[in-house]
């Protein structure tokens, strides 16, 4: 431990900008995704300006039970398949996947078709079900 603290020490300028990188690291990989939204914040958005949520899980996971309205499109399919969101174009978009770890990456394709209000719900469906929220089934 004295030696990682004489290391910081001795070398101030390669400290900060590691600590200056990782943050700007961290920044850019959670704005490439979109901002995370929480269950609650979904139910505002959907309530107050007609989100769109896209559930990115596959077909059978989504038929075993997902937030009403949602729209399905499998993670695997989802760049084949962007045309089918373009009537969705000018509202909020919430990506929504089974806990959160597709939601980022399927943001950023979004995004990168021109999708510009993406955003996606942190914890995905398990974090939707643990607060009780009402699910449909197919």
């Amino acid at each position: 431990m004295d030696q990682v603290i004489e290391f910081v020490g001795n070398h101030p300028f390669l400290i900060g900008s590691f600590v200056l990188l990782l943050t700007l690291f961290v920044r850019n990989e959670t704005r490439r995704g979109g901002s995370a939204v929480s269950a609650q914040e979904l139910v505002n958005l959907v309530n107050r300006e007609n989100a769109v949520i896209i559930d990115v899980r596959d077909k059978k996971e989504f038929d075993q039970g997902h937030i009403v309205n949602a729209v399905n499109i499998p993670f695997a399919n989802l760049s084949g398949r962007v045309d089918e969101l373009n009537k969705y174009r000018e509202l909020p978009m919430v990506v929504a996947c089974k806990q959160g770890q597709h939601a980022g990456s399927a943001g950023t394709l979004l995004r990168k078709a021109g999708f510009e209000n993406i955003s996606r719900l942190t914890g995905g469906i398990a974090e939707w079900r643990n607060q009780n929220l009402p699910v449909v089934k197919a």
